[in-house]
């Protein structure tokens, strides 16, 4: 029975060897092209990412790379899952384990700042996309939980880490050139905004701003908050594990 053939695109994420060409090896592979990829991304964002500046940062044509990689598409995809894989994550009770993977999600964009920017195109194909879905569901294992709450789980907790770093992100450029941290962005804007709403019209906001909701207690706001939406997560799965 013949094997089913396997598309080239996961060929290529899975690095597969291709058929034995006779003569000198290639000078490009898709490592080379992938590395060349994830620097201009790490330098500039995706948006410095096009066939044209990877080939140029390899000193190759355009048309090239296209024994390496199909498309724009295809090399995002051999972006993600090129950053490598999970760290090895403590294994204890699932709240804790569940909570470093999701810690490790988030250093992991905070090294490449331009993930948060991607959008979900499917589930899980490549071997460290794998590596890391197979951490998230492992983080579980001493939960009671079915295999179909499980992999729900690590789709609502890699959204949530993508939307922290995509928001922190987002209020970084807004307060660019401002020279304000963001504890005090926020301490300026409750000012403003205690200053400016009217009780009358606006009773609960006004009291929150004339809280000390927005005062600098020199926490990291960030961090405060990325914990405060993570333990909410991890108290719904608590409850769906009870």
């Amino acid at each position: 029975m013949d094997e089913p053939e396997v598309p080239i695109e996961l060929a290529r994420l899975w690095r597969l060897p291709s058929q034995t060409r006779l003569g000198r090896p290639a000078r490009l592979d898709v490592d080379a092209v992938v590395d060349a990829a994830v620097a201009l991304a790490d330098q500039g964002g995706l948006a410095e990412v096009t066939l044209p500046k990877v080939a140029e940062a390899l000193g190759v044509t355009k048309m090239s790379l296209y024994r390496h990689v199909g498309s724009k598409d295809e090399l995002i995809a051999l972006m993600e899952d090129g950053v490598g894989p999970p760290p090895d994550l403590p294994e204890g009770p699932w709240r804790e384990s569940l909570a470093a993977w999701a810690e490790a999600l988030a250093d992991r964009i905070e090294r490449h700042p331009w993930l948060a920017d991607l959008r979900v195109a499917g589930p899980p194909s490549g071997p460290n996309g794998i590596a890391w879905f197979d951490a998230g569901l492992r983080s579980m294992r001493r939960s009671r939980l079915d295999w179909g709450p499980k992999v729900r789980i690590v789709m609502i907790v890699s959204d949530y880490v993508q939307g922290m770093a995509r928001l922190a992100q987002s209020l970084a450029a807004g307060r660019s050139g401002t020279g304000l941290d963001q504890a005090g962005a926020e301490l300026a804007y409750g000012r403003a905004m205690a200053a400016l709403v009217d009780p009358e019209r606006f009773p609960d906001a006004a009291a929150l701003f004339a809280s000390d909701t927005f005062a600098d207690t020199g926490a990291d706001s960030a961090d405060v908050d990325f914990r405060f939406g993570l333990d909410l997560i991890l108290d719904g799965v608590a409850a769906q594990a009870d």
